[in-house]
């Protein structure tokens, strides 16, 4: 299978400094071999290690882990993303029950729900979340459940309305879609990718009662003060009331460079701005991304 790893020509960008100390890795400890084996047994995908996430160690150190459905290639490349990208194998139907038997074997109270990009599909990946959501809700009603989805370009609203439908009556979750950056920073940053489509996607989930929407922003690309505030504004605009604001880490030499390492006062400024806004619950730091201690 191809794989292709986006090279950038970065010679003409500023450099930066050293990176801070305050931005480190969480080292591994607790039942992270636990976890590992278990993800291993189960043949499932994870985020935490194809996009090589700095809290993996955490993470799976506390028993946690973001499962990745329809396998660990993307039909996308992302300047900023080290999962793969190339052509998926189809998709797997027993995944899905493979998931909640893992889920259960961990006792998790929350699950995070995301995928690789599969434009590849006609509803792009919608009906892999949305069986993912019924065997975990069979085996426990009152499973706390948090989706982070790619965007559905084909069609967004049955892709909604797929997933939701899939929900137990009177239970919710949270979906959320990561808009990533800047709209001036989209075809860098996001090829594929539109940030009007996006704010589409949160519009639908928002607008939905089944559901609270929720959206992550990565922090040192390029972007102004001034940039982010309007895409906070754009987030509340739609409906969206739930926000993770990080920093970017570069993931490997041939991934966008870090333009610019933000302070522990800028992320809480930050903070402070979106809380102004109205959103109810905000995570802003510098090692926060948007699955991170998404269950508190």
């Amino acid at each position: 299978m191809p794989v292709h790893i986006p090279v950038f020509d970065h010679s003409a960008e500023a450099n930066v400094s050293r990176m801070p100390p305050w931005v480190r890795q969480s080292l591994a400890n607790g039942d992270y071999g636990d976890t590992a084996r278990l993800v291993q047994r189960q043949r499932l995908n994870t985020v935490c290690e194809e996009a090589r996430c700095p809290n993996r160690g955490e993470c799976w150190g506390r028993g946690t882990a973001t499962f990745m459905l329809l396998g660990d290639t993307c039909t996308r490349a992302c300047g900023f993303c080290a999962v793969a990208t190339g052509r998926p194998e189809a998709a797997d139907p027993d995944e899905p029950r493979r998931l909640a038997e893992a889920v259960a074997e961990m006792g998790l109270d929350y699950v995070v729900l995301t995928s690789v990009n599969r434009d590849d599909l006609p509803d792009g990946g919608a009906a892999q979340f949305a069986a993912s959501v019924r065997e975990l809700q069979a085996r426990r009603a009152d499973l706390g459940i948090e989706l982070l989805t790619p965007d559905f370009r084909q069609d967004q609203p049955a892709a909604v309305a797929a997933i939701l439908d899939a929900l137990l009556p009177g239970t919710t979750l949270v979906f959320g879609h990561n808009v990533e950056t800047v709209p001036d920073l989209y075809q860098r940053v996001r090829k594929g990718a539109k940030y009007p489509r996006s704010l589409e996607l949160l519009r639908l989930a928002a607008a939905d009662p089944r559901c609270e929407a929720k959206s992550s922003l990565m922090l040192g690309l390029g972007e102004s003060r001034e940039q982010v505030l309007g895409v906070l504004g754009d987030l509340r605009a739609v409906g969206v009331t739930r926000l993770a604001l990080g920093q970017y880490l570069r993931p490997t030499r041939h991934h966008l460079p870090v333009r610019e390492y933000l302070t522990p006062e800028q992320f809480a400024d930050y903070a402070d701005e979106a809380k102004a806004l109205g959103f109810t619950w905000v995570k802003s730091g510098a090692m926060v991304r948007s699955s991170y201690h998404a269950e508190s």
